[in-house]
């Protein structure tokens, strides 16, 4: 009986001892998982925090490139309506300097002659306006003796559908000098837009923003 009894308690203590030792195993293999989930969780908690700021750096940027577009748009339009603005304004001038009949007659007189000096042609034909050449054609030979160039310039019948100004062109028409108001904004239109530019921006540098 005694030696059934002590088998038995063989058998429970090593029973208890492989109890213990799964219970130790099992104690590290949570604690392996738990740390491993704990880092995996990690990882995914950066990979989570790097993606959400990336997106909201996409979202920064669009929002900055369309803030830049916006402003560029508001800045060609300043220009345009500032160029527009000028244009009238100018028309305002030139329609002052018809109203004056000597001023013209000379400005006139000085446009002519930078025609006849520039183009290389042994006589001109010069275009104007209905209402300029109803009282020029009664002046327009005195007037043109009076040029350095010594070149015959003829007034055409044809007139011109402008502000003011003349067109000079060769008597066959294949060299033209566009003197009129409009021929002549549209030479300067360029230099107008820098000019606009230069009062806009302070160092004078067309700040055209990169889309």
């Amino acid at each position: 009986m005694d030696q059934v009894k002590e088998l038995e308690n063989a058998i429970l203590a090593r029973a208890d001892r492989l109890a213990g030792e799964y219970r130790e195993r099992a104690e590290r293999s949570r604690d392996t998982i738990l740390r491993d989930a704990s880092e995996k969780l990690h990882l995914r908690e950066e990979r989570e925090v790097l993606m959400a700021k990336a997106k909201a750096d996409r979202i920064y940027r669009r929002m900055v490139q369309a803030n830049e577009l916006k402003l560029q748009k508001e800045m060609d339009l300043l220009r345009w309506n500032l160029v527009e603005e000028i244009q009238e304004r100018l028309v305002d001038r030139m329609k002052q300097l018809i109203a004056d009949r000597d001023k013209y007659l000379e400005f006139l007189v000085k446009l002519l002659e930078n025609s006849a000096q520039t183009i290389e042609c042994p006589s001109l034909v010069a275009q104007v306006n209905a209402r300029d050449r109803e009282w020029l054609a009664p002046v327009w030979d005195t007037l043109t003796g009076t040029n350095t160039s010594q070149k015959p310039i003829a007034l055409s019948h044809e007139t011109l559908d402008t502000v003011g100004g003349v067109l000079v062109h060769s008597e066959d028409n294949r060299i033209r000098l566009d003197n009129t108001f409009e021929g002549r904004l549209h030479r300067l239109r360029a230099r107008l837009h820098q000019v606009i530019v230069e009062r806009l921006l302070p160092d004078g540098r067309d700040r055209s923003l990169k889309t």
